[in-house]
């Protein structure tokens, strides 16, 4: 449920109200709004406080949160969440771009990958340090090594890194390096890895499985969320159907979709939603007609010789065309790339 407080309320109402929550056994998660603060209550027989909750000074009301998934609902906070991490905005009229190539190669590769991106007006830099490869025997990446490069590249540059975390156990290792953490679709419910990356506090892109629904979705976000880390991105990067002319299907129908239910801000890939080059440029400008408040693109100075996923990676004049176009669109419906 969600206590209210009165447009006004005191600092000193607002803590009492988050100690009398935690006294009854709930989670407090205090939300400052722009006008007023809201509580979330989250647990187990919440319904049974409401009466205690509601005589509490500064309370204008207490209401049930109808959502399965709580802290994410735009029940508990009307206004859309901004993501800010470094030189990354993403959220209400923010459009972030991310790219850069699927896996960090050599410290060359990347290097020069983040000045053409920046230069084409990128936000930040992706590469991937850990790979989550489908065969045993294909690359891996370069582990912290990779980490190591993707901060030089930051150092180099001034773009936010954002990068995968595979386990629970690495948690801690690309935290020190990262500015963003991304979960990939194939860990989109390892509940323990969701956990471990909220407590680290480091703003976290969530990628929905190839499989999940819509609320699969927003209940992974909220074990993020839960553990005290507000700053969430989901991303739809296409799910698995019948149809095999795209590597996936790119469901944009998530983004309006999604903003209708959550705050948190939503970020498009359409490189792993097609997985064919000649149609990224075009799905993410679609994605940003959509409404997205991000876009992550695979970008390599040769895809031809990519490691990783070249056949839908661009170039770096690909991708100035892409950015080109996404612009005109962003600024029709209102968005801006910075």
């Amino acid at each position: 449920m969600i206590v209210v407080m009165k447009k006004g309320a005191t600092q000193e109402q607002v803590e009492h109200m988050i100690e009398r929550v935690e006294e009854l056994g709930l989670k407090a998660h205090p939300i400052i709004g722009t006008e007023r603060t809201v509580i979330a209550a989250i647990g187990e027989k919440r319904d049974e406080h409401r009466a205690s909750l509601e005589s509490g000074p500064g309370v204008a009301e207490v209401v049930p949160i109808l959502a399965p998934y709580k802290v994410a609902s735009r029940e508990v906070k009307p206004e859309p969440t901004v993501v800010r991490a470094g030189s990354l905005s993403v959220g209400n009229t923010h459009l972030g771009v991310i790219a850069g190539p699927c896996a960090v190669e050599n410290e060359e590769q990347l290097v020069l990958t983040a000045k053409a991106v920046k230069a084409a007006g990128a936000t930040a830099i992706r590469g991937g340090a850990f790979k989550p490869r489908t065969s045993p025997y294909s690359f891996q990446g370069l582990k912290e090594a990779g980490l190591k490069i993707l901060a030089a590249a930051r150092e180099e540059t001034g773009l936010a890194v954002v990068t995968e975390v595979l386990s629970e156990a690495d948690v801690e290792l690309v935290a020190r390096y990262a500015d963003v953490m991304q979960i990939g679709a194939r860990n989109m419910q390892n509940y323990r890895l969701l956990e471990a990356v909220g407590y680290a506090g480091k703003p976290v892109l969530l990628k929905r499985g190839a499989s999940a629904t819509m609320d699969e979705l927003l209940l992974a976000a909220e074990y993020v969320l839960n553990a005290g880390n507000p700053n969430v991105m989901l991303c739809e990067r296409g799910i698995r159907t019948f149809e095999s002319h795209t590597r996936y299907t790119l469901s944009l129908s998530a983004v309006p979709y999604l903003h209708d239910r959550t705050h948190l801000p939503i970020v498009v890939d359409p490189s792993h939603g097609t997985g064919h080059t000649n149609l990224v440029t075009r799905m993410a400008a679609a994605s940003v007609a959509a409404g997205a408040d991000g876009l992550i693109v695979e970008v390599h100075p040769n895809p031809e010789k990519a490691l990783s996923d070249g056949y839908q990676t661009l170039d770096f004049a690909q991708f100035e065309e892409l950015m080109a176009l996404c612009r005109r669109v962003a600024e029709a419906v209102g968005k801006r790339i910075e």
